[in-house]
């Protein structure tokens, strides 16, 4: 038995070949014997070129149905996500370029320098002031209890509602829900003469809601602005958008190490926003989120360079015992206005 072994596969090209031939019958004729419904069932994906142009062969080969998967499946996918790119990707991306483009020059300052919202709000605080309206700060807890709030509106009413309006899960009055709602819709429109933007559309009961919300929203921002400093700033998902990226921008709070510090707490009651971390912490952690760059609690910071506002390694403002005496001799640190001393001239006097 072994000697007719030895005689049928002699050498390893011997056994090759006879496979060769087997294989050879399989790949071009084997449909026919086993049927070509049968035989394309087998397989389609042979690691050998087993012609799928031949009728009768047993399988086909791999890149048969690999260009029908490049062509059909990832070719046209391709051209989808081509599409998706075109139309959703690059607009996206166009407009947080520019978001990062303009926020990498003045930062969260945007908020307290820049917004037309936050000005109107410290405009019509001072009248407050001025009329001796009690001002209402927020307590480090109230503060904590506040703060996630903007976060909230930024995630549901600026990125998951109109998504899923989108998707067809909500209504078609929540695709830009916090446009519906933000009171600098009304504040500015208004100061253009244009009133059309109070009118509470009837449409359907949602959108009816959302402007009965705006307009409620806006007349408490603004009365309530008259004893909170920056009431709306607090929640306002644009404050949570420039905290996102607030370490990327060359703009930012800077305060340093101080023996004095912790003693008389004056860059809290000077700042709007109620940080209690400007008074308590230093380096980073004193640049809060909340903060928009305002430079109040610089102003009337008492000593020399311990609050400065930097653009990359340069000084723009820093505090100092000179600037902060000539600060509080016409406002106090809680926006409080000193009345204006009127000194009367005497005959044959010169005033003081």
């Amino acid at each position: 038995m072994v000697e007719v072994m030895k005689a049928l596969f002699p050498t390893l090209g011997r056994v090759r070949l006879y496979v060769q031939l087997v294989m050879l019958f399989l790949t071009v004729w084997g449909g026919s014997l086993v049927g070509h419904y049968a035989a394309d069932k087998i397989s389609n994906a042979l690691p050998a070129l087993s012609c799928a142009y031949d009728q009768q062969n047993g399988g086909y080969c791999v890149l048969v149905p690999l260009q029908h998967q490049m062509h059909h499946r990832v070719g046209e996918a391709l051209v989808r996500a081509q599409e998706v790119s075109l139309k959703i990707v690059l607009p996206l991306l166009f407009t947080l370029a520019s978001f990062a483009a303009f926020f990498l020059v003045l930062g969260k300052a945007f908020c307290g320098w820049v917004c037309p919202l936050g000005t109107l709000q410290e405009w019509t605080h001072k009248p407050g002031r001025r009329f001796g309206r009690p001002l209402h700060t927020l307590d480090p807890a109230a503060t904590g209890r506040v703060r996630p709030v903007k976060w909230l509106v930024l995630l549901g009413l600026v990125f998951l509602l109109p998504l899923l309006t989108g998707l067809g899960v909500t209504p078609h009055s929540f695709g830009n829900p916090y446009c519906d709602v933000c009171p600098s819709r009304i504040a500015t429109t208004l100061l253009t003469a244009d009133s059309s933007e109070l009118a509470i559309r009837l449409g359907d009961g949602w959108t009816f809601a959302l402007g009965a919300l705006a307009n409620t929203l806006f007349g408490f921002v603004m009365v309530a602005a008259l004893a909170v400093r920056q009431p709306f700033c607090r929640i306002c998902p644009m404050l949570a958008m420039n905290a996102a990226f607030r370490r990327f921008s060359l703009t930012r709070l800077v305060k340093r190490r101080h023996d004095k510090c912790d003693k008389c707490g004056v860059c809290a009651k000077a700042c709007p926003m109620d940080i209690h971390e400007i008074h308590t912490e230093h380096g980073r952690r004193a640049y809060h989120d909340d903060c928009t760059l305002c430079g109040r609690c610089a102003e009337f910071c008492p000593d020399d360079d311990v609050i400065s506002i930097r653009f990359g390694p340069i000084p723009v403002f820093r505090s100092s015992r000179d600037y902060y005496r000539g600060r509080v001799a016409g406002e106090l640190p809680d926006g409080t206005v000193k009345p204006v001393r009127i000194v009367r001239r005497q005959p044959g006097k010169e005033a003081s």
